[in-house]
């Protein structure tokens, strides 16, 4: 298989977006999974890589995985990116070295 051919079997990217609003909700496209949640802390992934959401009082409101569509409301503190999913450690065991 050559390059052009490699490039035409990958699966496009999806479209990734974050849309804040007053630090009480967060509306995000693009995301493929959600790795963890509770009421601190939101781990999800996108072709892009891990997204990790840190906040109080934090609950998905809106969860549609074949559309790439998460809504979380709750106190929002911050929103971290990490590189690109790895099988070893995630973006959390990363963060806190």
């Amino acid at each position: 298989m050559n390059k052009e051919q490699a490039t035409e079997k990958r699966v496009p990217a999806r479209a990734h977006s974050v849309t804040v609003e007053n630090r009480s909700a967060v509306k995000l496209t693009g995301v493929t999974d959600v790795a963890s949640f509770n009421e601190q802390e939101i781990v999800m992934t996108s072709d892009s890589g891990e997204i990790a959401l840190l906040g109080a009082g934090l609950h998905i409101s809106q969860l549609n995985l074949e559309e790439g569509k998460v809504t979380v409301e709750g106190h929002i503190a911050a929103l971290e990116y990490g590189d690109a999913p790895s099988a070893k450690r995630g973006l959390l065991s990363r963060v806190f070295r």
